[in-house]
């Protein structure tokens, strides 16, 4: 019995682009979705989305039908919330402002087994074939085959960039310009030279330094995206997709359903 490797790793370590949607909807059924339209890896939440660990484990099981990872975006708390995502079989982990280089360090210590950190170990859940996987194998696996990502969202952790960039265990830098904006004090403004500066940046220290540079994006700004550097885009999510579909519908019912007049009724002449 083997553990599953990482479609995005794969491409990744191959020089390719990994593609990536957000996940907000708790039904594995857009997952699975999601999946069967051929994205490597979709993005789990529960930083801002209160999705309980079953709809989690079950979501994990509808990409992995379909060979599609799923990365999940843990909460801050302690190690379980962390780790739980890998032991369900997630494919990675994205930990939300990390502020410094000694909170990544934390990262690793807690979601790497030996010899990088001191994961706590397990093996009976899906990620280990609930103990079908031979032990040795289950540590050596998941410590090559599962990605963690630490996301740059806020200014404070610019000046240890680099060494940050440097630590073994993370495999991607994240940058959030979302967050980001708010750190600088322009919530939302986009035209924020130091938003720009910034994302090219992240993108050229992790390169540079061996990690591979992720971020989210869209159809529109996607291969600048990619000639900046960047290997992996979350473009889209679910909700957005929803409201885009629906919005045209609901104004096209309201054009052409107004109340007729008398002289518009069926009978083409007034009553």
């Amino acid at each position: 019995m083997q553990m599953r490797s990482s479609r995005v790793l794969k491409k990744l370590r191959s020089g390719q682009v990994a593609s990536c949607i957000k996940i907000n909807l708790a039904d594995p059924r857009v997952v699975e979705i999601a999946a069967m339209c051929g994205f490597d890896c979709v993005w789990l939440d529960m930083e801002h989305v209160p999705t309980d660990w079953q709809t989690i484990e079950n979501q994990i099981r509808a990409a992995k039908i379909h060979d599609c990872d799923a990365m999940v975006r843990v909460a801050r708390g302690s190690y379980s919330s962390h780790i739980q995502p890998l032991e369900a079989d997630a494919s990675g982990i994205m930990v939300p402002h990390v502020m410094s280089l000694e909170d990544a360090k934390k990262v690793v210590w807690q979601t790497r087994f030996y010899p990088v950190g001191r994961r706590a170990v397990d093996g009976g859940n899906a990620d280990g074939a609930y103990c079908m996987v031979d032990f040795q194998e289950y540590i050596k696996t998941a410590n090559e085959q599962r990605f963690v990502v630490v996301q740059i969202e806020d200014p404070e952790p610019l000046n240890e960039l680099e060494a940050i960039c440097e630590l073994p265990g993370i495999d991607m830098i994240f940058f959030g310009p979302g967050d980001f904006s708010q750190g600088i004090g322009t919530p939302g403004k986009w035209d924020n030279p130091l938003i720009a500066q910034t994302r090219k940046r992240i993108a050229e220290v992790a390169n540079k330094k061996g990690k591979f540079a992720g971020t989210v994006g869209g159809v529109g700004n996607l291969q600048e995206l990619i000639d900046m550097g960047y290997r992996f885009v979350s473009a889209g999510a679910d909700v957005v997709g929803l409201s885009t579909y629906f919005n045209p519908i609901v104004a096209a019912f309201n054009k052409s359903s107004q109340p007729q007049t008398q002289s518009q009724s069926i009978y083409g002449k007034d009553k």
